[in-house]
């Protein structure tokens, strides 16, 4: 509506300003036209908005440049009749000046710069030049004193052309940063809830159920196919509609410590080895919201890859407390297993392994440390956050490397 408004406005000062311009033309002589019309054209072209239907900017100033470059050398008229409307004509060039070199993209503002500064700057000549003889001193200072608002079109043009850029190149680095969030969460959600699925699937396939465990199988994989649906509705939804988060592209869905005791209790159900949770109570009320979040990607990402490369671990024990930190408190959050590096989930899959690597990145912006290695028979991670969840960037901590494929 506001934009609607101001090119209705841009419009009229427009055509207000064309009027002005060449009123005075109707009392001149037949040859003011010659240059009462090419400096009406600079200012309209100078005011109006484009593209005008098929019309481009780019395309409206380089004709524009060139009307005035023939008029240069085609005008024989009083050459106080070009002095008239001289001013006019520079101005609007001067102003479309800056506006091709900001809004005219790729190689094209070259040129069409190039044509339009040229006509703005050799303009004067037509009458300093039309004087028997040629009166070069004038000719000289003419062209002194319209090189001013050509360099200050110039300079206010490239100035808007890297704000402009800058602000794309935000607007593009934020949509990436988007993208790999929503990457981030369909890998730990949605791989999550396939890999529980998977070998939920393959145990059936090496064993016989009694009809009471199969009723039980199915339900776990009905519960955990409408998880990850669920997972990828939302993500969809994200897609759709950037601002649904509120400001926050991660808070997709509920992944605070309230939820750790289910996502345990769900992958308890999925194996046969111990699994020990050990939640200090009153954490969900001490920790922030995005450390929380963090906490909960720790565990959900540790425990997929015991299910992935572990599958004979005996025991996993995940545990979340406070701990005594260097200069604040800290609390530590730790996936343990016994599992080794079993085997592989499916034989023949490719990707992955960059789970560990997406986690240390968002410990580290907390102001955190993760690691992850082999302990004992198995494998143990381990994540370090402050408390109070300040980001301190990545001098903190190295990359964690993934489990063995």
């Amino acid at each position: 509506m506001r934009r609607a408004a101001i090119s209705r406005f841009r419009r009229f000062a427009c055509g207000v300003a064309v009027v002005s311009i060449l009123s005075p033309a109707v009392l001149a002589p037949p040859s003011g036209l010659v240059v009462a019309v090419p400096a009406a054209l600079a200012v309209a072209v100078a005011i109006l908005p484009w593209p005008i239907g098929r019309v481009s900017l780019a395309q409206a100033a380089g004709a524009l440049g060139a009307l005035s470059l023939v008029v240069d050398l085609a005008y024989f008229g009083p050459r106080e009749l070009a002095l008239l409307w001289l001013p006019c004509e520079v101005g609007g060039l001067a102003i479309l000046l800056g506006r091709v070199i900001r809004r005219v993209p790729g190689r094209r503002v070259g040129a069409v710069a190039a044509v339009v500064g040229v006509a703005a700057t050799v303009a004067p000549l037509r009458f300093s030049l039309r004087a028997s003889p040629p009166d070069w001193q004038a000719s000289a200072w003419l062209l002194i004193a319209v090189m001013f608002p050509i360099a200050l079109a110039v300079g206010v043009g490239l100035y808007l052309r890297a704000l402009d850029d800058r602000r794309e190149r935000a607007v593009a680095e934020a949509r990436r940063e988007q993208r790999l969030e929503l990457a981030r969460e369909l890998h730990d959600f949605v791989a999550h809830e396939v890999t529980g699925i998977l070998l939920e699937v393959q145990a059936a396939q090496t064993r016989e159920y009694d009809p009471a465990e199969n009723r039980a199988l199915l339900a776990r994989l009905e519960e955990a196919s409408l998880r990850a649906l669920s997972s990828m509705d939302e993500t969809l939804r994200a897609l759709r509609d950037p601002d649904a988060g509120g400001g926050d592209p991660g808070s997709l869905r509920r992944d605070d410590l309230g939820e750790l005791p289910g996502l345990v209790a769900r992958f308890r159900e999925t194996t046969t080895a111990k699994v020990v949770l050990d939640l200090e109570e009153g954490l969900a009320e001490l920790l922030p919201r995005q450390v929380q979040r963090a906490v909960f990607r720790v565990v959900l990402e540790s425990l997929t890859n015991v299910r992935r490369h572990a599958p004979k671990a005996t025991e996993v024990r995940v545990a979340v407390r406070r701990v005594d930190g260097a200069a604040e408190e800290t609390v530590e959050v730790s996936v343990v297993d016994d599992g080794g590096r079993g085997g592989r989930l499916i034989a023949d899959r490719r990707g992955g392994g960059t789970g560990l690597i997406d986690l240390n990145e968002r410990v580290v912006a907390l102001g955190g440390t993760l690691t992850a290695g082999p302990e004992g028979k198995g494998w143990r991670v381990t994540a370090r956050l402050p408390i109070a969840g300040g980001g301190r960037g990545a001098a903190r901590g190295e990359p964690a490397p993934p489990r063995p494929m």
